[in-house]
């Protein structure tokens, strides 16, 4: 026992050193550890209890249909927590074991200004020769924190559209409508489209002829939307009451009747093609007629003489056999 305590009292200070960087690294794995669990929580409560701001207005029928979609949310939520967390977990840890090894560093007898400069030299080297890497970092960190979209979201990003199926840090994944996967860099993202964010909406311009009434055809126009406002099978995806807003243009060869009608979030494409449908039918039913284009014709055989005019015939005689 007294060779023991001589033997301490003889090496006291490597003792003493050794005591301090084994409570150094235990206490950086501890911190470490208790700050990874504490950003868990607070982040999956906050994600969780998150509502994107578009979605809040909505009230009532249109507020539940959106928020049906469970299983979507449940992963956008989960995919964000995820990521978040993710970021926040490794800049807590670099930070937390840059601090211990500059304090274990120190407590050896190390001179640290080398050291440090060195580290700024190298940081800045890499800076440079990281540019895009970083941009895209940061840019999928501004977008996950900002709720810009998510999966299933459709967005147009300029350089594609698409249905998104994963959003990561780097880069942003979509497929579009004939099946190609998009894989975008979040930092080539300059603006971001999306059309499914908080609520949809389908908008027709039907033509009809010159020769059509257009409050009929607006008349008729809205009870086929209100028709399917009401089958049970689209209600839970029309949110509000269609509207027709009026003529929206003379083209050149017909009249255009806008009709608006507000969705739940990717449903405005199957609820547009079934209005065609139905108008088609209610139109056909009611006697006005869909145009198509027409042209007159004027022909001079000579100089000075009149023209002669020969008006397009919508319904040309069929040939004789």
């Amino acid at each position: 026992m007294d060779s023991f305590l001589d033997f301490v009292d003889r090496n006291s200070d490597a003792v003493a050193t050794g005591w301090h960087v084994v409570v150094i690294v235990v206490l950086a794995f501890v911190l470490r550890a208790l700050l990874h669990r504490a950003i868990s929580r607070v982040i999956t409560e906050a994600v969780e209890s998150t509502v994107p701001v578009s979605i809040r207005p909505l009230r009532g029928r249109g507020e539940a249909s959106v928020m049906q979609g469970t299983p979507l949310l449940t992963e956008r939520r989960r995919q964000r927590t995820e990521t978040i967390g993710s970021v926040l977990r490794s800049v807590t840890s670099v930070l937390v074991f840059t601090v211990a090894v500059a304090m274990l560093l120190a407590e050896l007898g190390f001179n640290l200004g080398p050291v440090v400069a060195s580290a700024g030299i190298i940081g800045v080297a890499l800076g440079f020769g990281a540019q895009n890497l970083v941009k895209d970092y940061l840019n999928g960190i501004f977008m996950i924190l900002e709720d810009q979209y998510g999966v299933g979201d459709a967005i147009d990003v300029g350089a594609a559209t698409g249905i998104v199926e994963a959003v990561g840090l780097r880069v942003t994944r979509l497929r579009n409508v004939d099946g190609t996967v998009w894989h975008v860099r979040n930092g080539e993202i300059l603006r971001v489209g999306n059309m499914s964010q908080g609520w949809s909406r389908a908008l027709l311009d039907v033509s009809v002829a010159y020769d059509t009434d257009t409050d009929r055809a607006a008349e008729i126009i809205k009870t086929v939307a209100d028709g399917v406002w009401q089958d049970p099978e689209f209600s839970s995806v029309v949110l509000e009451e269609p509207q027709v807003w009026g003529v929206e243009d003379l083209g050149i060869d017909g009249i255009a009747i806008r009709l608006v009608v507000k969705t739940a979030p990717l449903e405005q494409w199957s609820v547009a093609r079934e209005l065609r449908r139905r108008l088609k039918t209610a139109f056909d039913a009611a006697g006005i007629e869909i145009p198509f284009p027409q042209r007159t014709l004027w022909m001079r055989s000579a100089p000075g003489e009149p023209a002669t005019v020969l008006p397009a015939d919508p319904h040309p005689a069929e040939p004789a056999d």
